[in-house]
Formats: C-alpha cells, structure tokens, sequence
C-alpha cells in the first residue's frame, strides 16, 4: 500500500517500523482510516510518532526504539506481541512513550499514539503494575543498599542540593549537616562531574529539572 504523505497540520505523522511488509501494510490501513493520522515514509518528523512493531522485545526492537529517541517530539509507541518484565523494563528504559499489545483494538493503538503526540504515556494496566513492581524491587535491593536514589544521586547528594537550591552557601550546608566545607566541596564536584555540568547553579538547576529534588 503506498505510504500517505499527510500535510495537515492537525494530523499526527506516523511512521510504522519493524513490521513485515504485510503486518506493515494491515496498520497502515487501519491507521488510514481513522481520522488525524498522516502516515510518512522514512524519519518520524517533528512532532511525530514512530510506531515500532514486534513479536517480542529483542535486540533489534530496542535499536529502532532508540534510534527514534522521545527528544524534540518524535515519541516511541511499542506493539508488541509478548513482552516479559526484563522486556518491560527494557524498552521503558530505551525511551518508548506507550505500549499496546497486538491482540489490542484498534482504538487503543490510535489512544496510545495520540498520548504519545500530547507527551502522555500508555500503559496497560497489568503492565503498569509489573513496572512498578520492578521499580520497587530496584530501589530496595539494587540503588539503597549503595545509597542510591533512583535519578542516580546518592541520599547526601541531594540533601547538598536541596540546601543549595534554599540558598545556603557551602559553610551553612556544612553545618546544616554536619559536613566539613571540603566534604560539600567534593559532593558538588561529584555531581557536576557525574552529569557534565558547568557549576554549581547549573548543578542545582539540572537536578530541578530533572525531578531529583
């Protein structure tokens, strides 16, 4: 089936991989005849949705997922045939935006790329639960007993930042928790280090940004 290039601003842009031509052809038929979808050929443009079709979550479904990363609008949506929770938390982990069984109807595939367009994540709500499991179990066994919160920063990292970011200099963290200056010193430097950051500011505005205080 030729592949619609869609020029209507209001359409999402959906570009369909990692199917065989024929599954290939049956989603974009079907995506073709609902409303608000343009389907594209080649690179997900701004904007867009990239639709990665496959049996299960292997090596070569975590590369197109990756190749099409959630940044500067091009979202992920897996359609996937079987997934187990080392896949779950696989292809969550190389970015996907949403995730819809193929024995799912149409409407929630059409769901799931419309919250991706918008920013929002689908998940079914067995598989939510599962993910959410695995977390759980991350934090307990894996990131605490090193100190570790799940954004990467250790539990006296973000007590430095948080105190950073009220406007405490590095002194008055100090004493805050009774830390030496050096101490607090070589904690920034660790983070700064850590996520190639410029400075300190800079330390305590990425950490805002990035929900890790």
């Amino acid at each position: 089936m030729p592949v619609q290039q869609s020029v209507a601003g209001s359409q999402i842009q959906v570009s369909v991989v990692g199917a065989d031509p024929l599954t290939r052809a049956g989603i974009e038929a079907q995506l073709g005849r609902r409303p608000g979808f343009g389907l594209v050929d080649g690179a997900t443009p701004e904007g867009g949705v990239t639709l990665v079709v496959t049996d299960e979550v292997d090596s070569a479904a975590l590369h197109a997922i990756r190749l099409a990363p959630a940044t500067g609008g091009r979202r992920v949506v897996l359609l996937v045939g079987r997934i187990d929770d080392a896949g779950l938390l696989a292809a969550v982990e190389a970015g996907v935006s949403g995730l819809v069984r193929r024995s799912s109807d149409a409407t929630a595939l059409e769901l799931a790329i419309r919250g991706a367009a918008e920013g929002d994540g689908t998940l079914p709500p067995d598989l939510l639960g599962r993910l959410l499991a695995q977390v759980g179990r991350l934090q307990r066994q894996v990131l605490t007993p090193r100190g570790l919160t799940l954004g990467g920063l250790t539990e006296r990292e973000v007590s430095v930042l948080r105190l950073i970011a009220d406007g405490h200099d590095t002194a008055e963290v100090g004493r805050e928790l009774y830390f030496s200056e050096r101490t607090v010193k070589n904690v920034i430097h660790d983070v700064m280090m850590r996520f190639d950051l410029r400075n300190r500011a800079h330390a305590v505005a990425y950490a805002i940004r990035q929900g890790l205080i």
